[in-house]
């Protein structure tokens, strides 16, 4: 199972929000039936590589639907496949050895 963090930054908008960006990404990983939790810099998705990264990708593309001309995303993937994990099982052994 794959863990993936994601930060889409839309480039050029006419305000320096991008909640309205942030909010269309994560309705498409909602959608997309992948586990997931937004954090304030990114958004965590969990599953399948080829289900994230198809995931992924839609996020990518959302800014440019409305009318973004530049989206700048960063990726970090941990594709562990000795052992069944996810992002609550990273988590708590960090946190059972604090």
């Amino acid at each position: 199972m794959a863990i993936a963090e994601v930060s889409i930054v839309p480039i050029g908008t006419a305000t320096t929000s991008v909640s309205d960006f942030v909010a269309e990404a994560v309705s498409i990983v909602k959608t997309s039936g992948l586990r997931f939790e937004l954090t304030a810099m990114g958004t965590m998705v969990e599953g399948d590589l080829a289900a994230v990264l198809e995931t992924i990708q839609k996020m990518h593309e959302s800014p440019f639907s409305k009318g973004v001309k530049r989206v700048y995303t960063v990726i970090k993937i941990d594709d562990r496949r000795d052992k069944q994990t996810g992002m609550d099982y990273k988590v708590h052994s960090v946190q059972g050895k604090l």
